[in-house]
């Protein structure tokens, strides 16, 4: 964590859990400007101690992973603030409890692979969402969260598309991805993850870097690079990167 007395991140218990500031794991390598963008759990379920200190860092802009009845679920509380829906419907869940619902029985292996081709469907299916997530960016920095449900997978894999944007190495895109093993707490009786045995939701709510190079493979294999990826599909070349390190980074 950074220094408490230049960016006041929250408390380690506050919810939700999975709240960070993006530049907390770029620096050094990306001197990146603190308390501007941050990614998180959703920003359903904070009692008023909660909110006060999410509000202190003056968000402005949320934008929204989650699937319809997802966001129904869990309405934004946070007040003045506008609400971009970038929504990806989650579909990893649902097909492990219809596979337990017909007797199947699922070992932790085959729950990596599901999550595996979870992300892989990112891109071939859910790019268009990723390439509104860097029209919103470039619009301005105004004090922005970024999150879906558990703020882990769509959120992870923005996150992971933003760093590298910036000209980020794999390691510091890693470890920040690798960070939510550490903060992030489940809620209790979330469905339909709850009808799930433990080896199951054990990797559900953690991540894993195959998981994420999962992501990237794909990238590779259906666009050559992550440059042609940004370049084509993400509508994010040399001009857009340079705008995104002028907003996000130090001068």
């Amino acid at each position: 964590m950074g220094d408490m007395t230049e960016t006041p991140y929250p408390r380690t218990q506050v919810r939700p859990s999975n709240f960070r500031d993006v530049a907390e794991q770029a620096r050094p390598e990306l001197p990146m400007r603190r308390g501007i963008l941050f990614r998180s759990d959703h920003l359903g379920e904070m009692d008023e101690d909660d909110g006060r200190q999410i509000r202190a860092f003056g968000l402005r802009r949320v934008l929204d992973f989650r699937g319809a009845d997802e966001r129904l679920a869990h309405m934004c509380v946070l007040p003045d603030v506008t609400v971009h829906s970038l929504a990806i419907e989650p579909t990893v869940v649902q097909v492990l409890a219809r596979l337990i619902d017909a007797g199947e029985t699922l070992t932790p292996e085959a729950v990596v692979g599901y999550m595996q081709d979870t992300y892989r469907d990112f891109v071939r299916h859910n790019t268009h969402r990723f390439a509104e997530f860097f029209s919103h960016l470039l619009a301005s920095s105004e004090p922005t969260v970024f999150h879906c449900t558990a703020g882990k997978d769509r959120t992870g894999f923005a996150a992971a598309l933003f760093l590298r944007s910036l000209g980020a190495s794999d390691e510091t895109v890693m470890r920040d991805y690798l960070v939510t093993n550490e903060r992030y707490r489940p809620q209790l009786g979330m469905r339909p993850a709850s009808r799930l045995p433990p080896e199951v939701t054990d990797v559900l709510w953690k991540v894993q870097p195959d998981f994420l190079l999962a992501a990237f493979d794909t990238i590779e294999r259906d666009h050559g690079s992550v440059d042609d990826y940004l370049r084509g599909p993400l509508r994010v070349g040399d001009a857009q990167r340079q705008r995104l390190r002028d907003l996000y980074l130090e001068s």
